[in-house]
């Protein structure tokens, strides 16, 4: 089959979906706005169509005179930037996909709805937002994009079940891909006597990159205070500090409020003394990755406002224990004292706790790390992910 997906950038999170259709024989035409800076071509190479001649004068404007002190200005093209419509219809029309999947409810998407809809080809629309949701706003703007989008909603967010949400008829849960990579068995822990914690995330505020490290610069405290009386008595949990701890943080610092961003972090490492047990990396290639999650031993998401997150599956097909945000869209893929730990989200002495009964005990977090890689095996594989889209299309054929 032809699969065609539309969306901002080839996203990490889409690889081993990528990887499991081209394996299975499908072929996949892969559209997107614009190309990152770290992408892994290895299965599909996008085509990056980018935005029209007459947008990008407006994004221009914008970005650099009307918000040019904003730096999340440079995403309201994510949203609201329109692609050249003769090479988009073209790309669609000479593919002639069997199924397409469209991320967002943007000006992008839309355009390409509405060039499948005319050729009748059965399109799926893909975004973060939580499969238990209220109701769909019934004013007119709102009314006017549902009628330009798809019919059919997939969506890796489980979301919360409470009162006044809902799972809509059309709405379908789609986790993300991950194939596993090291059993527990096949791999070590605990190297140099040392719990290595691994942090992976952009060189951004709402990454907590200064919480975490605040976190673990405690703990550290605590093992010295612990050497000198180990009975606790301010309740903490101190049996995790007999263990030396080293913190490795990992991200994307490529533009310029990242860059400032990482250098706060690194200043705060200088200054509080902290080189010997914090590693700070940038723009680490996809190729290596490996080589840092065979080294770890416990991987935390500190983040807040996290959409969808897909590293702690990467983590877990690694067989570590995880530990992330009560918030984060796909919290749900940790599960709480199973598979890791889930704190309350912006919660430093939460996280604290957390991360400190996860360094408690060794064998605890082996078996943490054993549990999450079976539940990759089970849950989120290309055969569930793949299962799901047909369902859809028929869904929509019909």
């Amino acid at each position: 089959m032809r699969f065609l997906y539309v969306a901002p950038r080839y996203h990490t999170n889409q690889m081993d979906i990528m990887k499991g259709l081209i394996e299975h024989g499908h072929e996949v035409c892969f559209i997107s706005h614009y190309a990152a800076i770290i992408e892994d071509y290895s299965y599909v190479t996008p085509i990056v169509l980018g935005y029209s001649r007459l947008y990008r004068l407006l994004d221009y404007l914008y970005v650099h005179v009307i918000h040019r002190k904003n730096p999340e200005a440079i995403v309201f093209k994510i949203q609201h930037g329109f692609p050249p419509m003769r090479r988009l219809k073209k790309l669609i029309c000479d593919f002639k996909p069997d199924v397409v999947i469209l991320r967002e409810r943007s000006v992008y998407s839309m355009a390409a709805y509405l060039v499948c809809r005319r050729k009748g080809y059965p399109c799926i629309l893909y975004n973060q937002n939580p499969l238990w949701s209220e109701p769909a706003k019934k004013d007119l703007a709102h009314r006017i994009v549902a009628g330009l989008s798809p019919k059919l909603r997939m969506t890796p967010v489980m979301g919360i079940r409470k009162q006044g949400t809902s799972i809509k008829e059309n709405d379908y849960f789609v986790p993300f891909v991950m194939e596993p990579r090291r059993a527990p068995e096949e791999r070590t822990y605990f190297e140099d006597d040392t719990v290595h914690i691994l942090c992976i995330g952009k060189y951004e505020p709402r990454k907590h990159h200064l919480m975490l490290l605040q976190v673990v610069e405690e703990l550290m405290q605590n093992q010295k205070s612990a050497a000198a009386s180990p009975v606790a008595t301010d309740g903490e949990v101190h049996s995790c500090d007999m263990h030396r701890i080293h913190l490795t943080l990992i991200g994307e610092a490529t533009m310029p409020f990242q860059k400032e961003n990482c250098e706060q972090v690194r200043q705060y490492v200088s200054g509080h003394h902290l080189e010997d047990m914090v590693t700070i990396k940038t723009n680490v290639p996809r190729r290596e990755m490996e080589a840092e999650y065979l080294a770890a031993d416990v991987y935390v998401i500190p983040s807040t406002r996290e959409m969808a997150s897909v590293s702690q599956l990467e983590a877990m097909s690694y067989s570590l224990p995880v530990i992330c945000s009560d918030l984060n869209g796909t919290a749900s893929y940790v599960e709480d004292a199973v598979t890791g730990y889930q704190f309350k989200d912006c919660d430093r002495d939460d996280l604290k706790r957390k991360l400190a009964m996860m360094l408690s005990d060794r064998e605890r977090m082996k078996e943490m790390g054993a549990e999450g890689y079976r539940a990759l095996i089970e849950k989120y594989n290309y055969e569930n992910y793949y299962r799901t889209i047909m369902q859809m299309r028929d869904k929509l054929i019909q």
